[in-house]
């Protein structure tokens, strides 16, 4: 755990925890307006999670090149969020257009 100092851990952890509450106020806002479009979001938010656990995990083994594949799996799990939070917001704009109506 020496290759952060306590400071850079608080904001890793705080962060980590930041983006399940996230996760969970997207979900409850998407349901008490009855848009099935924002639990999607929620959902896509996932990868993103795993990505911060993952690099959390390799900084607590001191960044250990033993682990450098994990490095390589935060990345994929980077990219694949990235995708489906574009891909979710999409279909939410998609969905939130469709349900407005037309201009006069």
């Amino acid at each position: 755990m020496h290759a952060l100092s306590l400071p850079t851990w608080w904001i890793h952890i705080a962060s980590v925890l930041e983006w399940m509450v996230a996760i969970v106020a997207v979900q409850t806002y998407g349901r008490r307006r009855a848009e099935p479009g924002w639990r999607w979001l929620a959902l896509a938010m996932t990868p993103a999670l795993v990505s911060a656990m993952a690099a959390c995990t390799w900084h607590l083994f001191d960044n250990s090149p033993a682990l450098q594949g994990l490095v390589v799996f935060q990345a994929g799990c980077t990219l694949l969020g990235n995708v489906a939070l574009a891909g979710a917001a999409l279909h939410l704009l998609r969905q939130q257009q469709a349900a407005r109506p037309p201009a006069p």
